[in-house]
Order: C-alpha cells, then sequence, then structure tokens
C-alpha cells in the first residue's frame, strides 16, 4: 500500500442509459471506440494511466496537475467529434494505491466534480486551480462552493474553459441544455409555487410557461452558441412607507436582491442603473421588457412601518405581461436579510431548474447582525453613487460608512464601500484634497472586506480599482478576475476586468467582457461605452469602435472619455481632420487634457499600446500640457 499526492480524472459519458436501451450495440461499439481512440491515448500521452472503467466511464491518475489538465482538454476535444458526450471532473489529493487500484477522498471528490459537470464540460477542484501553471489561471471560471457527498466540509468548484470554442461542441451544449432546461424549469416553477403556500395565481400560469418554455426550445438548436438563460430585471420597489425619506430602504432592498440573483449562473440579471432607469421610461411592462432584454420582470413594493415590515412581489412574463405569481411577506425589519434570501430563491426557483447550493449558502448570508449598519450602509450608497461627481455626496456617504463601520467593526461590505470613496477621490479628486494617502487607505478597507468575508465579489473589485490606479496592473486584473468568478453576473465586476485588461494587455478578452457587461446593462452610463470602445482600440477593432464613441457622444457630445479615445480612433483611420475636430471639442470639455496628463495616467498601462496611443493623440494635436490649452491658437485647426 502507497499513500501518495495525485491528480485524478473522472470521466462518465451523459445519457448512456437511455442510449443503450435504445440501441444497446451501437451505443456500446462507440463507447468502446471513444475509450480506445480518444481516452486511453490521451491519458498515456500525458502520462497518467487509467485504474478503472466504469462501464460508462473511467478512473485515471496522473503525476502532474498540468499533464491531467491538458489530458482533459485533449479528450473533450476528441468526445465534440462524437454523438457521445462526456463530463469530466479533476481532483489534486492524497490518494492510497494499491494492487494497481487508487482509493481515497481525492478520488470521491473527483467523481462528485464529474457528476455535478455540465455535459461537455470539465469541472476541477480549488486544489487543482492551486496546482496548476499561472499561465492556465484566465481559464479558470469559479462555480461556488458545492457540498460533496460523503465529504464534510464544502469544495470549491471551477470550470476549466477551453483553449478556443469548438462550433461542433458548442451546439451539441446548446442542443443539450434547452432541452433540460425547458423540461425542469416548469417543474421548478410548480415546486416554488406549492412550497409558497400564500402565493396568488393570477392566471393559468402553467400554460403561460408551457408556452413560453416551448417557444426557447424549438429556438435552442437554432441558436447554437447563444445565451439560453433566461433573463430578468427587478424594477425598483415602490416606497409604501408614507415617507419620501424611506425611499433608500426600498431602493436599498432592491438592489441586494439584485446583487444576490446575479450570483446564479443560470440566470442573466438585468443590472439596477438599467432597471431603474428603464421604470422611469415607461409603466408597461412589456416595454420594460423590450427595452432591457429581458422576458421576466420582478416588481414590487416595500412598507416599512416602526419595526414592521411588508414586501410584496410579482413575477411578470414580459413578452406579455402575465403575472406568473405574487408574494407577501410581512415580517419584522430585523429579519430583512431572510426576506432577500426568500425572495431570491424563489426567482430563481422560478426560472431556472434548481437553486446550486452554493448560491442558496450565499443568499443566506447576513452581512451584519446590526440592522443600524446595514440601514446607514444604504444611506450611504443612496448619498453618492458610483461615477457621481459630488464631492460633499462622497464625503457624506464615506461618514455614514464610517458610522456603520463603529457598529460592526466585521461589516465587510462596509469596508469596502468605504475604501472606494477615497480610491475615487484620490483618482477624480471630488474633494479637492486627496492625496497618495486616501489611495493607501482604500486599498487597506479593500483588504480589509475580503479578510472579513473571503468570498466578497465587492471587496475584489474595488481593490483592482486601486491596485490599478497604484500602477499594480497584473495585481488589478487577477483582482478583477476573481471578482467576476464570485459574481459572474454583474457588470461593473465585468467592466472592471475589461478595464484592467485593457492595461494589462489581455485586448480580446476585455472586448468580450465589456460586451457581456454592456448586455447585462443595457442602459449604462457613458463609462460603460468608453470602455468597451477604448477595448476595440486596443484590438484594432477601429470601424465598431468609431461607430460605438459615435454612438456615446450623441447620448453625451462632451463626454471626455468618449471625445479622447475617438480621437485616437479617427487618427488611426487616417481621418485626420475629423481627428482634430474632435480634439477641439476634446480641449473645449476638458481644459485640464494633455499629453503629459494621459501619459502619467498610464490609460493601457505599459504596454507598447500607451506610446502608439500618445502617438495618435499627438497627431490629431493635442496639447503637451494642460497650460497649453490656454494659450491663443491651441487646440485644432
Amino acid at each position: 500500500m502507497e499513500r501518495r499526492l495525485a491528480a485524478i480524472m473522472a470521466g462518465d459519458v451523459v445519457g448512456y442509459s437511455r442510449m443503450m436501451a435504445e440501441d444497446e450495440s451501437a451505443t456500446y461499439n462507440q463507447l468502446r471506440a471513444a475509450l480506445d481512440e480518444i481516452v486511453r491515448p490521451s491519458v498515456d500521452r500525458h502520462g497518467g494511466r487509467v485504474f478503472k472503467n466504469t462501464g460508462d466511464g473511467f478512473l485515471a491518475t496522473f503525476p502532474s496537475v498540468n499533464e491531467a489538465l491538458d489530458a482533459a482538454l485533449e479528450i473533450q476535444n476528441g468526445f465534440a467529434t462524437r454523438s457521445l458526450q462526456l463530463r469530466i471532473g479533476l481532483n489534486m489529493g492524497d490518494v492510497i494505491e494499491e494492487d494497481g487500484d487508487v482509493f481515497g477522498d481525492g478520488v470521491n471528490i473527483a467523481a462528485r466534480l464529474e457528476a455535478m459537470a455540465e455535459p461537455g464540460s470539465i469541472y476541477v477542484s480549488a486544489a487543482v486551480v492551486r496546482s496548476a501553471d499561472k499561465s492556465r489561471s484566465e481559464r479558470f471560471e469559479s462555480i461556488g462552493r458545492r457540498q460533496v457527498k460523503n465529504i464534510p466540509e464544502t469544495v470549491e468548484v471551477y470550470a476549466l474553459r477551453p483553449r478556443h470554442s469548438s462550433p461542433v461542441a458548442d451546439a451539441k451544449r446548446s442542443a443539450w441544455r434547452a432541452p433540460r432546461w425547458a423540461a425542469t424549469a416548469a417543474a421548478g416553477l410548480m415546486a416554488a409555487v406549492a412550497a409558497a403556500g400564500a402565493l396568488t395565481l393570477d392566471v393559468d400560469w402553467k400554460q403561460a410557461i408551457a408556452e413560453r418554455l416551448q417557444g426557447r426550445e424549438q429556438t435552442a438548436v437554432e441558436t447554437a452558441g447563444a445565451d439560453m438563460r433566461p433573463a430578468v430585471a427587478v424594477l425598483p420597489f415602490d416606497n409604501l412607507s408614507g415617507d419620501p425619506a424611506q425611499a433608500y430602504f426600498s431602493d436599498g432592498l432592491t438592489e441586494d436582491v439584485i446583487t444576490e440573483l446575479a450570483r446564479n449562473r443560470e440566470l442573466l440579471v438585468i443590472a439596477r442603473n438599467s432597471t431603474f432607469a428603464a421604470r422611469e421610461r415607461s409603466a408597461d411592462i412589456r416595454e420594460v421588457g423590450a427595452i432591457l432584454g429581458a422576458g421576466y420582470v420582478v416588481e414590487g413594493s416595500a412598507r416599512r412601518s416602526g419595526d414592521q415590515l411588508r414586501v410584496v412581489a410579482q413575477l411578470i412574463d414580459a413578452n406579455t405581461g402575465t403575472h406568473l405569481w405574487s408574494r407577501s411577506y410581512d415580517r419584522r425589519v430585523e429579519d430583512v436579510f431572510a426576506v432577500q434570501t426568500d425572495l431570491t430563491a424563489e426567482i430563481v426557483a422560478s426560472l431556472v431548474s434548481y437553486v446550486r447550493q452554493s448560491e442558496s449558502e450565499a443568499a443566506a448570508d447576513r452581512p451584519t447582525e446590526n440592522l443600524q449598519a446595514y440601514d446607514l450602509v444604504l444611506q450611504a450608497r443612496d448619498q453618492y453613487k458610483h461615477g457621481a461627481s459630488d464631492g460633499p455626496a462622497l464625503l457624506a456617504a464615506r461618514a455614514l460608512y464610517r458610522r456603520a463601520i463603529e457598529l460592526d467593526p466585521e461589516y465587510a461590505a462596509a469596508h469596502a464601500y468605504l475604501g472606494m470613496t477615497h480610491i475615487i477621490d484620490r483618482i477624480d479628486n471630488l474633494t479637492g484634497e486627496a492625496t497618495v494617502r486616501d489611495l493607501e487607505i482604500g486599498l487597506d478597507e479593500a483588504r480589509q472586506a475580503i479578510r472579513l468575508e473571503p468570498y466578497l465579489p465587492l471587496g475584489y473589485q474595488i481593490l483592482s480599482f486601486g491596485l490599478s490606479a497604484s500602477g499594480d496592473y497584473s495585481g488589478g486584473m487577477r483582482a478583477a478576475q476573481r471578482a467576476v468568478e464570485l459574481n459572474p453576473g454583474d457588470p461593473d465586476s465585468l467592466m472592471a476586468l475589461a478595464k484592467a485588461q485593457v492595461r494589462f494587455g489581455a485586448y480580446a478578452e476585455a472586448v468580450e467582457n465589456a460586451e457581456r457587461a454592456r448586455r447585462l446593462h443595457p442602459m449604462a452610463p457613458e463609462y460603460y461605452a468608453y470602455v468597451h470602445g477604448q477595448a476595440l482600440y486596443a484590438a484594432d477593432r477601429t470601424e465598431e469602435a468609431d461607430e460605438l464613441l459615435a454612438e456615446c457622444l450623441l447620448r453625451a457630445p462632451r463626454d471626455p472619455n468618449c471625445l479622447r479615445i475617438r480621437a485616437a480612433v479617427q487618427v488611426r483611420q487616417e481621418k485626420l481632420s475629423e481627428a482634430r475636430e474632435t480634439m477641439a471639442q476634446l480641449i473645449e470639455a476638458d481644459r485640464s487634457f494633455s499629453l503629459a496628463a494621459e501619459a502619467d495616467y498610464r490609460r493601457f498601462g505599459d504596454s507598447p499600446l500607451m506610446a502608439r496611443y500618445l502617438s495618435d493623440l499627438a497627431r490629431a494635436q493635442a496639447p503637451k500640457s494642460a497650460s497649453d490649452n490656454n494659450r491663443p491658437g491651441s487646440g485644432a485647426t
């Protein structure tokens, strides 16, 4: 008997029993051929050994995690050309080897990872991620923490993204998921209705859901590769407290429900700013859904009276305006977190096949035990919103965050938000008093938030912001990646990652993440368009960048960020007269703009692109220093 550390791979064919029942001989021959022609050669090539066949799957051991990862990718690429689909789980752990067989928790966890993996995917443990080469880090996407059978502690799970997409594999995955989603989502809704007890049914919801799902299933294979997840928008809850000053509470409740919903990977959740803006433009749910690209809308109200809280919510099919369910919660104010948890779980259960364990656990976490501290944070978030240029509001919010921390020193989100006020002030100088010390305080607060709550996406998002501002571009990108891993549905985290990737030189990835962020935030501020345009310029996709930035400037003709990137884009297109006209508009909009200021800001980090960008601006007749803006004849001619 030998005990050692090993990488374990578990593989299993999807739907094997069903296929055997339909055509036993053909299915068996296909499986044997795939194992002999794909699995065994790949395992052998990478120094591994298949130590057990399980009828429709296999177990293999490797001396190296990196070899196991390469073998897993190679095997899935091979299966992409076959009619069979495979799930793979990988774990790194302590195992016992005896008489050619391998035992232990290391094997058990690999098998459990395989069982929870999507068809055609590879799920790995955190031990694999930590042991893999750093060059692979960008290809691991966090799925969350999972409870594994017969293992007392939860396991952090990651999906391994392939090196490149295979159209065949993408089509197979999309074709598999659509009917599976359609068959189980209606059942999830029925279960939620049965469990809710107090639900009020307004229509024949079974028929409405069935028709909705049927249409989605019919288009699934036709739109292979498209995102088939249900899109949901949570509109701002109406404040029925009778006191307009209490609006911050209902708005804060809405924001927190959106945040918790966005943790679930099987939903597309529209960003808060977009839903708030859309509601102001239209009271018609169908129109709101069309504006936001959401198939489902949640609306509701909140009434706070003394220590009593009443929340009412409805789930609506945005295509038809049909109310699918309504739910009332009568609780004490101190139970506001339980209301958020219940409401989030009910929405998810209605729209996806199941609520993943880690998301349920994350939603159930209380951010603080002190309700007054929570109330102060809601007031602070209402006082100053990211992107505003109001220095006094920022200072007022900072004071509220500090008071919240005095009441609960372990309130991680309060530390993160406090850090944000210092970092923003250092970058944008909103108060006129910020120093380098503000950046240091901001980073300290962000790190403290992460120490208190290691799975808080906000903490990593703000840490990324501060690290990039301090010139640590690789650190900023790692922090932004972690924020997205923890909350892949948060557009602000995606845009922060895109911005960090632009600075670090990962331009294609920056474009992809900026596009994802804008899909989740269709009514985003101009900053989103600026970062997207910057990424397109960096990726030499100048025609797309010019079109996008032109749209930005139609909405905000004096936006300095869109103006500066468009000037550089127009130079790339050899449209020098247009570039100089854009530069003149930029100088008029931002008298502090100069080549020297851009060089200090390092918009493209330390990459070679930074020099090209400055050269493009110079060709557009950018002033060398801000003082040149005040000289006669300065600017474009």
